[in-house]
């Protein structure tokens, strides 16, 4: 079988062939100009991983392997019936029940993170750490099971930790994800589009991001290829982008979005929600360094990481002013 397009190259494709997703130059230059303004902030810095993250626990590096091996699909059936997850006072809903719920097992004295324990653990034992404070249980438990103990068992051949693991690929952050999506099944995200096999790659991205965030945070070792990462490719980030006038959907996939129909992983309208997200944000990304380039006579370093940094946090922050913009919604392991 081909190899399948890098996610940039397949971002590229996909905006070059798409006919319901479109990406609008202004929405584009506007977005640019924002992030111009913002260059300077710790919104656009790895630090942004913090925002996105608060809550790791010690652990940190197993902390983030676990929750990234998990981290798929918080939307709810019924937007009025979340799940939830209530820590130290604070109630969250989403992918931040997730991060609770691990971290407030690992507070209780279960090792979750800990690849001995979770790579045997039973789909009863991770019902109790990922269990609600309400009546609505967090979807796809048996998803999240196989994706936890499979992860956990790659682990143990390799070293027996996140870090040991990934370790072998140097300090490289395009060979993190090759090694990440060659050794672990459930981090293959690929599809096929205009009879071409392209890939996204969003939860092994997210997970050299969030190491690359943690290192960053302890002031230890530099990653390299850093710019090779492109957006991560979800449902929330895409509606962001619409939202700023940087995508536009066609009058039939707005429609179909808003009957809430459900596209099933690999759909040609779901490929292109994604490819087209990431191409738009490839392009800001370019933008933004020209216009720093441009008006102070310096390279920029922002990539493509920093800004999904900013705008996932900027979905959240916005959704009130976003839910007239459809979410597109995959149930599916890879976001």
């Amino acid at each position: 079988m081909e190899k399948p397009l890098c996610p940039r190259e397949s971002g590229q494709f996909v905006s070059e062939h798409s006919r319901d997703v479109f990406i609008e130059e202004g929405g584009v230059q506007e977005v640019a100009e924002m992030l111009y303004r913002l260059r300077h902030s710790e919104a656009l810095t790895a630090s942004g991983w913090k925002k996105a993250n608060p809550l790791p626990s010690s652990d940190a590096l197993n902390w983030v392997f676990v929750v990234d091996t998990m981290n798929f699909s918080f939307w709810p059936e019924k937007e009025a019936e979340q799940c939830e997850v209530t820590y130290k006072g604070t109630t969250y809903t989403g992918y931040m029940t997730l991060c609770a719920s691990i971290t407030r097992a690992v507070e209780e004295g279960v090792p979750i993170t800990d690849p001995k324990y979770f790579s045997q653990m039973s789909v009863e034992e991770l019902g109790l750490v990922l269990r609600s404070d309400n009546e609505i249980a967090m979807p796809m438990l048996q998803e999240r099971h196989q994706a936890l103990t499979e992860g956990g068992r790659v682990l143990l051949e390799h070293g027996g930790s996140f870090r040991s693991f990934i370790s072998q690929a140097g300090n490289d952050a395009q060979k993190m994800v090759e090694l990440i999506v060659e050794k672990i099944p459930s981090y293959r995200d690929e599809a096929t589009y205009e009879g071409r096999r392209i890939s996204f790659y969003k939860r092994a991205q997210i997970l050299v991001a969030d190491f690359w965030g943690v290192m960053e945070a302890r002031g230890e070792g530099s990653i390299t290829n850093m710019d090779w990462l492109t957006m991560f490719a979800d449902y929330r980030v895409p509606q962001a982008l619409v939202y700023l006038g940087v995508l536009r959907y066609s009058d039939t996939l707005m429609q179909v979005l808003k009957n809430g129909e459900l596209l099933l992983s690999g759909d040609r309208r779901e490929v292109e929600i994604r490819g087209c997200s990431i191409w738009s944000v490839e392009l800001i990304k370019e933008r933004l360094q020209k216009l720093v380039q441009e008006r102070d006579g310096q390279t920029c370093d922002i990539n493509a990481t920093v800004i999904d940094f900013y705008l996932w946090p900027f979905a959240k922050e916005h959704h009130k002013e976003m839910a007239h913009i459809p979410i597109h919604h995959t149930r599916c392991i890879y976001y």
